[in-house]
């Protein structure tokens, strides 16, 4: 059986040649690691075998691993992959590092008024991720961008949002994240990526003042995918830690 060190070491190396067959550096892409429902010490775990970036979906799960996890030699850098309700918003900025999930200007407003309050010095701006939805899943969150490219007026709407996100003074957006419908072959979800980074191109040319540099798509049946169509992050839960 596999040790956590091993299937770590196992990912990197199947994240660096799907970066190699499109002649990508694979440190450009950034490996997080999704902890849901896994204890503190197998988090504690892979910090020890060299995993720094960890994916939590809830933030009440969380905030109890954060609180034990605090007196580590290395802080883990933590990101919120997962929906985030209004009424969680205010600990969410507080707690973590990135969150990839945000779906509506509403939420940003609530984040960013709470981000002004964050424990982090001045200038920081918390960092977020803009979650958009391109395959129109009725389950998926995020912005609705089915079609964004063939009716202008979905593409408007967002564009509209996404100025006003812009403009507020506490975040700071790096780019988008989303999640391609589930199937048994990795290949299924590539239209999907392939949309999103043309969305992020699009959106380059209309915000240029705006890095957009980060693409958070791609986890553990299509993440080779996702580095192939330009994903800089990658969310990894299974491959790493096995089934929970």
């Amino acid at each position: 059986m596999e040790t956590l060190t091993e299937r770590l070491s196992a990912v990197r190396e199947r994240i660096a040649a799907a970066a190699h067959r499109v002649d990508r550096d694979p440190a450009a892409v950034l490996l997080v690691g999704v902890t849901k429902a896994q204890t503190v010490e197998v988090i504690r775990a892979a910090l020890d075998a060299g995993l720094r970036d960890i994916g939590e979906n809830r933030v009440q799960e969380a905030e109890a691993k954060m609180a034990m996890l605090g007196a580590e030699r290395d802080r883990p850098i933590w990101h919120l992959i997962g929906h985030l309700q209004t009424n969680k918003a205010k600990k969410a900025a507080m707690m973590f590092d990135m969150i990839h999930s945000v779906d509506s200007l509403r939420l940003a407003q609530i984040l960013d008024r709470y981000a002004v309050e964050a424990r982090r010095e001045a200038p920081w701006r918390l960092p977020i991720l803009l979650q958009v939805n391109v395959s129109g899943e009725a389950t998926k969150s995020g912005f609705d961008l089915c079609n964004w490219d063939t009716e202008p007026d979905v593409y408007e709407r967002f564009c509209a949002d996404v100025q006003s996100i812009l403009a507020l003074p506490h975040l700071e957006v790096r780019g988008l994240m989303t999640i391609a419908p589930w199937g048994s072959d990795p290949e299924a979800a590539r239209p999907v990526f392939r949309a999103v980074r043309r969305l992020r191109d699009a959106l380059v040319q209309r915000f240029p003042a705006t890095a957009w540099r980060d693409l958070s798509m791609g986890m553990t049946d299509d993440f080779e995918v996702a580095i192939e169509e330009g994903a800089t992050i990658v969310r990894i839960g299974r491959a790493i830690f096995g089934e929970r």
